[in-house]
Order: C-alpha cells, then structure tokens, then sequence
C-alpha cells in the first residue's frame, strides 16, 4: 500500500465541490467527502464524484449502538466509496458489526477504519472534558489497538501518534492523518499537528488535507506540493 494525498472537499454545496474538482486536469486526486457535503447534498454527490474517476473517503463518523450502526453501514456499502469511518469510542463490538453491515454479499467491501481522537482535541481536553487520565498517545494506541482486534483495516490519528500506531499494531495497519500543515502555513483549529514531509517520517499512510488545498490561491498547485512532500 503506497502513500497517498486525500484532499478533504468539505464545501456547502455540489456546485461549489465540482468547480474545485474541475481544476483538476492530470491526475485525479483521491478525496475526502465529509458531513457538510454529505448532509447538504446526500448519496448522489458519492456517484456523481466516484463517476469522474475519484477514489472516495466518506468520512461520516459513525457511532451508535451496534445495531444501528451495522444497519447504516450496510446501507453506505452499496455505494462505492474506497474508504469509510466510525468512531472508536463506540468500543469492539460496534466496530464489529460496522464491519459485518459494510461487508458485501461476495465478501467485498470498503476500507473501514476507526476515529481515535480527533486532531482538535489535546491533552488538557482529553483530562479536564473527556476524563480520561491516560496520555493522548496511550489512549490513541488503545483504541487502535481495540480497532486492530475488531478487524478493522486502519485507525484516524494525528501524525504525532503514527509511529506509535505502527509500533503497536504493525505495518500493515494503516493510519490517516489528518491535522497537516504546510509549514508556512495557517494552523487554524488544529491542535496535534505536522507538515506533509514529517507526516511522511512519522509514518502516516495517508494524509488527509482540507484548507491548505481548498482555500489555497492555486489548489492543484498546493495539492502537488503536498504530493511532492509526501509521496515523492
């Protein structure tokens, strides 16, 4: 599995996502659809995407009890999306049944990997909000950990806690990374962060990067710098 750039497309509208989308003319970037275009324009903006040629993450953070969520995944595997999510929280046995729900009549599926803890969150958030007392880095392994045990394929972390993932779960469990920043760029809302190049260092598989790209004067020429940076 090589390393790849995923271009989080988090626009209010279909127009808005497609006329970014046009700007792309050579490669097609793997994407990134989340909650505000999903709820905004639903199932149909997923075909119409995936019709151009995009690998698609659907990105909708599932996290309920069992049940329901295995009922929701079997409903989002009947689109074509490469990759999906839940939230580990939810504990082994509702990934368990994401898992069951997501996988196809003739075993196929989607990558199903598991939210840890969001890059938004830090360690005074965890301890003072959340309540837990463990170190970012021990909870986030935890989870990975309990996602690896359900049968997931890959865990949602920052690229501080890729290495750490890798350590513990193996090379062959795959991590996310969202939170990456060019250096010389805006950090905005994130907390637990790094640049493309030390993404690559610290072993994330994919980083997921949505403003630097998207608000960017020239996003095709943001995107193949964080091409150059990550997967060069």
């Amino acid at each position: 599995m090589g390393r790849d750039v995923i271009i989080a497309c988090d626009f209010a509208s279909k127009e808005a996502c497609l006329s970014f989308l046009d700007r792309f003319t050579g490669r097609k970037p793997f994407v990134k659809i989340g909650m505000e275009l999903f709820y905004a324009e639903g199932p149909d903006i997923v075909r119409e995407i995936k019709a151009r040629g995009h690998k698609i993450f659907l990105d909708l953070k599932l996290h309920d009890i069992p049940n329901t969520v295995m009922k929701a995944m079997a409903s989002l595997s009947a689109l074509d999306v490469d990759m999906c999510n839940l939230h580990a929280a939810g504990a082994r046995a509702m990934m368990e049944a994401a898992l069951k729900g997501l996988t196809r009549p003739d075993g196929t599926r989607p990558l199903l990997i598991a939210v840890t803890q969001l890059t938004s969150t830090d360690d005074t958030a965890l301890r003072e909000e959340l309540y837990i007392e463990k170190p970012m880095k021990d909870v986030v392994l935890g989870y990975a950990r309990n996602a690896r045990d359900a049968g997931l394929d890959g865990v949602v972390c920052s690229p501080l806690e890729a290495g750490t993932v890798k350590e513990g779960c193996g090379e062959g469990f795959f991590t996310v990374t969202p939170g990456v920043r060019f250096a010389d760029g805006d950090v905005g809302d994130q907390k637990r962060i790094a640049t493309p190049a030390r993404a690559k260092e610290l072993g994330s598989d994919y980083i997921v990067v949505g403003r630097p790209i998207t608000q960017a004067e020239d996003p095709v020429a943001a995107y193949e710098r964080c091409i150059k940076e990550f997967v060069d």
